[in-house]
């Protein structure tokens, strides 16, 4: 039989001695000191391994260990709200796709409806007919107009008035006042004439000064002057017109002038359709 000293040195590589017996007793310990080892508990080293490592579960109250809970409370409440805000932006995401889906679709197809419109619009075929069609609205409204083709003698101030009021409110006239002893006026008279003939739609017409019952410093130094009028409303008023005509003018002259002033249309412009 070995002693508890033989016990210890040779087997303490292998063994551990627990004592079971209180710390505190100073006369027991002595008395198990001359004892064998029949009541000392030997323990494996794996065994005692195993229940020295901590597996359990245990609040640590010290600072440091409320320092670390605290941290892992704000770690998990900042993944919390990283979450909820990633889901919040997800759902943002999607909703503004569907409604951009939606807008793109919609303005795609009013863009396809728009270049389909534009495509036939610009075909040459359906300008040729619209154009057709459109300068027989206007060659059948032209057809309504009244005819003169000569220049037209006013006698008094009520022929003057009717010939502007009792007209049809498309026609536009031109009225010449005049003095008989005027070379100017009889020169305009000679190119109205003309006019006449080549603008029948239009009503040329002539009016004497002393029947008009002007000044004597009108007679004079106002005349030759055309007065325009349409629907009733007076469209030109050029008084001694030889002021931007000259002295010596022709037909010619005096179509381009009321061309100009717009009181005339321009012939050189009417489309190729209509001749």
């Amino acid at each position: 039989m070995s002693t508890l000293e033989d016990s210890i040195l040779g087997e303490k590589k292998q063994y551990y001695c627990s004592s079971s017996e209180n710390e505190s007793d100073d006369e027991g310990e002595q008395g198990n000191r001359g004892r064998t080892g029949s009541n000392l508990k030997f323990i494996p080293e794996d065994k005692i391994q195993q229940q020295t490592h901590w597996s359990g579960n245990g609040a640590n109250t010290g600072p440091k260990g409320v320092i670390r809970d605290w941290q892992r409370y704000k770690q998990l409440e900042t993944e919390k709200r990283d979450c909820q805000e990633q889901e919040k932006l997800d759902l943002i995401k999607k909703l503004s796709i569907t409604t951009s889906s939606d807008s793109e679709a919609k303005g795609a197809a009013k863009q396809e409806m728009f270049d389909n419109e534009l495509a036939e619009l610009m075909d040459e075929d359906f300008l040729f007919q619209y154009q057709k069609k459109r300068m027989a609205e206007l060659l059948a409204i032209a057809s309504k107009l009244p005819t003169f083709g000569t220049l037209i003698e006013l006698r008094d101030g009520d022929e003057f008035l009717n010939a502007i009021d009792g007209e049809q409110n498309n026609v536009t006239i031109v009225i010449h006042i005049y003095n008989h002893n005027d070379s100017a006026c009889k020169n305009m008279n000679k190119a109205l004439c003309e006019l006449a003939v080549e603008y029948k739609n239009v009503k040329f017409c002539k009016f004497i000064s002393t029947a008009a019952g002007l000044s004597m410093s009108f007679k004079s130094t106002g005349v030759p002057a055309l007065l325009a009028y349409k629907a009733g409303q007076m469209i030109g008023n050029f008084v001694r017109i030889t002021d931007d005509l000259g002295e010596e003018f022709n037909c010619s002259d005096v179509e381009t002038f009321l061309i100009e002033v717009g009181v005339l249309l321009d012939k050189s412009c009417v489309p190729v359709i209509i001749k």
